[in-house]
């Protein structure tokens, strides 16, 4: 019975995946999905208690992986000392980059679920939420800047805003686009110079 149940849920995930990336979370048809599976509506309900539970079932380990991995690099850098700083910058930013391309890469679907079909769900603002602690985390290290004696200019948080949303937007074309790898390093390697570069104009470096 357990082998059963095990290859029953995987058919109604795979049959989910492919209905949530054709037609997002809004258009997908619960009973599609299970017409898809080859199971009943009351097998169906039997692993997950609505459409919503299902497509957070497929998604969530991947956001938890991708947001977990982003916090670390954040508080990695703003835990050390405030003169070690300003050598690191970039560093733990880059070393994150490069896991969440090989990351995508390794999970495109479900990626490609939390990023560019979650409209309705709880994972709807999953980008933005990226960005609003990459704005507050860049706004504390400019503090750090200033206090460290450096002539810092004042920077509206909505266009700190402005350049992190451009940032992570660019970075998960590589989602939107299905990116080979190799590309994805490449392109998203030349991004963060071009951003690095536009944020030390900025700060006056």
């Amino acid at each position: 019975m357990e082998e059963k149940s095990t290859a029953t849920l995987e058919k109604i995930q795979e049959a989910a995946l492919g209905e949530f990336l054709d037609k997002g979370f809004l258009g997908a048809s619960l009973r599609q999905i299970v017409k898809n599976a080859g199971v009943t509506t009351g097998a169906f309900y039997g692993y997950f208690s609505s459409k919503e539970a299902l497509f957070n079932a497929l998604v969530e380990p991947h956001a938890a992986a991708l947001m977990g991995k982003f916090m670390e690099a954040q508080i990695t850098f703003a835990e050390l000392p405030e003169e070690q700083q300003p050598a690191h910058m970039g560093v733990e930013s880059g070393t994150y980059l490069d896991w969440m391309v090989d990351y995508i890469c390794q999970h495109r679907e479900p990626v490609k679920l939390l990023l560019c079909r979650a409209e309705g769900t709880s994972y709807e603002h999953f980008v933005h939420n990226m960005v609003e602690i990459e704005v507050e985390y860049t706004l504390q290290y400019m503090e750090v800047l200033r206090r460290l004696g450096k002539d810092i200019p004042m920077l509206d948080k909505s266009l700190c805003h402005i350049i992190a949303s451009g940032m992570f937007n660019g970075v998960f074309e590589i989602v939107v686009h299905d990116m080979p790898r190799e590309q994805a390093l490449r392109d998203v390697a030349q991004l963060r110079a071009f951003y690095t570069a536009g944020w030390l104009k900025l700060m006056g470096a």
